[in-house]
């Protein structure tokens, strides 16, 4: 094992983030996994911890395991969930647990690693924010929202780790085939009888199109292991279909109510008679 390089993962149990530890582990990283669902132990080659980034007693209790078995070379945040509901009908608590997870679990993780890695004289530390971090769609508010503050923490982080040779990267993808509807429930309010009923309707039907017909996400993990193996990694990575690319390029050059007709055009369809 001396000499192997070490990456911590967390939200490794499903979607993006399994995809990627498993690429991980494929390019001969030893992968320590985090998630909610895991029991401490070995498995399909990789190291697996419970890890609830909600909580700070697990967060802690996570990197102390980790670092027995290896110290961070780099850490991936993965760990995310989202709740889809019109922002009137969002409850606190609901934007609440998804900020929780999404931002400030991140926040959680890094406040616990980045010391080890100033100690050790550098890291890598990706973050996966998303296309959503940078333009927001109909019935996302509470990931959109998440997404953007993790975007807007992550510029401060990188200017503030790099005397220490930390390097921060974000991850934006785009839709990929991944995940899990028990990450994505919808608001406790919605119903049929909320008056947003039938444009939440359109709106929900493409986002699960879009998901259901994404990218592959083993492709992301592998540019993911990739991209890691480099001696200098980008701020930024957007892992993305040419659309989706496209859409943030029109969001940040077009005015901003052309924008938002275009994207409210496209989840927003009315039904044929």
């Amino acid at each position: 094992m001396s000499g192997q390089r070490t990456v911590w993962v967390t939200g490794a149990s499903s979607g993006l983030g399994l995809h990627t530890a498993a690429a991980l582990k494929e390019d001969r990283w030893r992968v320590i996994a985090g998630a909610r669902s895991f029991e401490d132990g070995e498995a399909d080659g990789l190291y697996r911890l419970k890890l609830d980034v909600t909580d700070e007693d697990s967060v802690r209790r996570f990197c102390e395991k980790a670092a027995e078995i290896g110290r961070p070379d780099a850490l991936v945040q993965c760990a995310g969930m989202l709740v889809l509901g019109s922002c009137e009908e969002t409850a606190t608590e609901e934007f609440r647990r998804v900020i929780d997870t999404n931002y400030l679990g991140m926040v959680r993780v890094n406040r616990a690693v980045l010391p080890l890695m100033r100690e050790q004289g550098g890291g890598k530390i990706v973050m996966f924010s998303s296309i959503n971090g940078l333009l927001g769609i109909p019935f996302q508010s509470a990931y959109t929202a998440s997404k953007h503050a993790i975007e807007g923490y992550a510029e401060c982080l990188q200017m503030e780790a790099k005397p220490f040779g930390i390097q921060v990267m974000l991850v934006e993808p785009g839709d990929h085939r991944s995940g899990s509807d028990k990450y994505r429930p919808h608001a406790a309010a919605m119903s049929e009888a909320s008056p947003y009923a039938a444009e939440y309707e359109s709106s929900v039907a493409v986002i699960a199109h879009d998901e259901h017909h994404g990218s592959d996400p083993d492709v992301l993990g592998r540019k993911i292991a990739r991209i890691l193996d480099r001696k200098k990694i980008p701020f930024r990575r957007r892992i993305a279909s040419a659309d989706q690319h496209l859409a943030v390029y029109v969001h940040r050059f077009l005015p901003a109510k052309l924008n938002a007709s275009i994207l409210r055009s496209y989840y927003i369809r009315k039904k044929k008679p």
